[in-house]
């Protein structure tokens, strides 16, 4: 089916009780397992292009690879600029075919914030596509630390941008590689105390799994960020198929043994964010 904006998949997930998955893509490999899994799986996914993923491949070409895909799929995707730090970058990630962007102003004072991302939203929207936002600084392992999400500030900032998801800090870190850690679940609620619109979890790969499953159906965070958990996934698979035979120098070949274990791997991830608690 054709690719959906993110406002298309995030209302239902915030009106029917689950979150949608926002899983970071660095290549073909991954993407074509993401959307894989997500028909396994019978959900909507979101392919995000970061920063990393958009230094290899320029944004034209990843546009037209998510369109391929979501041409051929039998469940929603959305296509989506992750981290996007200028108005020109939004631009082109818009104008290269991406249903979804979102602009990082997070480390500006708020009120430059919410000035600069009121002016991407007014551009997304003004083409018929969805942005998200980030109030709070979510920060990096073994990088530089989090600032967390003032909530009458994230209630400012909902207000005067008009985003249709607001990425927040609550205890989240990018690049995490265990799940020993925890989101701030008070600070959480006082935020949606003040707030209607879908929250967003960057840094997702860090939160236990049981605490991503209740927060998916039980409040309004309605996307959460996969990347480090599926990266490690799918550098595992890689890693026994080149060791699985020495002689091996093909690599389309290689790369063909990483795909059933990343789509397992994803598809573990999904159910943690279905509404149904059987899952």
């Amino acid at each position: 089916m054709p690719l959906v904006t993110l406002a298309d998949v995030l209302q239902p997930a915030l009106k029917q009780g689950h979150a949608v998955a926002g899983l970071v893509t660095l290549g073909w490999e991954d993407m074509r397992a993401y959307v894989a899994a997500a028909e396994a799986e019978g959900v909507p996914v979101i392919l995000q292009a970061g920063p990393s993923c958009r230094a290899h491949t320029p944004l034209p070409v990843l546009g037209k690879m998510f369109r391929h895909l979501a041409d051929a799929a039998s469940v929603p995707v959305v296509a989506h600029l992750d981290h996007g730090y200028t108005a020109d970058e939004c631009r082109e990630a818009l104008d290269s075919g991406f249903t979804s962007v979102m602009f990082d102003g997070s480390r500006l004072p708020l009120q430059e914030n919410i000035d600069q991302t009121a002016a991407i939203v007014q551009l997304a929207h003004a083409a018929g596509m969805s942005c998200e936002g980030e109030i709070g600084f979510v920060g990096y392992t073994d990088g530089a630390a989090s600032a967390g999400t003032d909530p009458d500030e994230a209630a400012q900032f909902a207000r005067d941008t008009g985003v249709d998801a607001m990425a927040i800090s609550v205890g989240n870190v990018h690049l995490q590689q265990d799940k020993d850690g925890g989101l701030d679940e008070p600070r959480i609620r006082a935020i949606e105390a003040i707030t209607q619109v879908p929250l967003v979890i960057h840094g997702g790969s860090g939160v236990p799994m049981a605490q991503r499953q209740a927060l998916a159906r039980g409040s309004r965070i309605c996307k959460f960020n996969i990347g480090t958990e599926l990266r490690m996934a799918f550098g595992a698979a890689l890693r026994s198929a080149v060791n699985s035979d020495t002689d091996r120098f093909d690599r389309v070949s290689i790369l063909k043994d990483t795909h059933d274990p990343l789509v397992a791997a994803t598809r573990a991830v999904l159910r943690g964010f279905k509404g149904d608690a059987s899952c």
